[in-house]
């Protein structure tokens, strides 16, 4: 069902719709949101365009400005390594919380998944990794049951999509990285909290470090 049918009492959630097409990278920084096009693209008025819009301004991915309508908020290289400072808590509470929760058929996903990624970095599959890394973040929260970090991060990510998107493109960054994400893996199918919260919060640091690079 496309996320514009998706219905709450009978109501579009156009807010989710137009946060998940940021985070798609659908939507460009700075690009402008008009509200006739968002109403026919989503199939709702435009009453309900304008109050996403608000929604999604109050939650940063949206900047409204005076007389120009709304745009894609571009997030500056500074926001983005604070975003990945209580990334870095966050995370690494539900990292945690997974490695307390998790069943052995989860443990199976979550070795597969590992597996995975190993094999896209060993064939040079840049973009399939970036996707399976995204897939691993998601499944870690999932699998924690910590709802309020599930929406929290579901903002930061939102916000922070070109950077992470730029990270994915430095040359070397998955070899660094799939390490790190293996280490997760590991904490949590020992099931050892503290392992698994360590190495959630190492990962973000390197990605910090990355992004500072990146800027250098």
């Amino acid at each position: 069902m496309p996320a514009h049918e998706q219905t709450t009492a009978g109501t579009p959630d156009v807010a989710t719709a137009i946060r998940e097409a940021i985070t798609r990278g659908d939507f460009a920084p700075n690009q402008r949101l008009v509200e006739a096009d968002l109403s026919e693209q989503f199939g709702v008025g435009r009453g309900g365009v304008r109050a996403a819009l608000f929604e999604l301004a109050n939650e940063g991915l949206v900047e409204r400005i005076q007389h120009r309508g709304a745009r894609v908020r571009a997030v500056t290289l500074d926001e983005a390594i604070e975003i990945s400072e209580v990334r870095m808590v966050v995370e690494g509470l539900c990292a945690a919380k997974a490695a307390e929760r998790v069943t052995d058929e989860e443990i199976a996903e979550l070795r597969a998944l590992g597996a995975t990624m190993r094999s896209a970095v060993t064939d040079g599959h840049v973009l399939k990794y970036s996707e399976l890394n995204k897939a691993l973040h998601q499944r870690v929260v999932e699998i924690s049951g910590q709802e309020t970090a599930a929406g929290v991060l579901r903002r930061l990510r939102a916000q922070n999509v070109r950077h992470q998107f730029r990270l994915a493109l430095v040359p070397g960054r998955p070899n660094v990285s799939l390490p790190e994400h293996l280490a997760i893996i590991d904490g949590i199918c020992a099931r050892d909290p503290e392992a698994a919260e360590r190495a959630a919060r190492t990962h973000l640091v390197s990605v910090m470090e990355a992004l500072t690079s990146v800027r250098a």
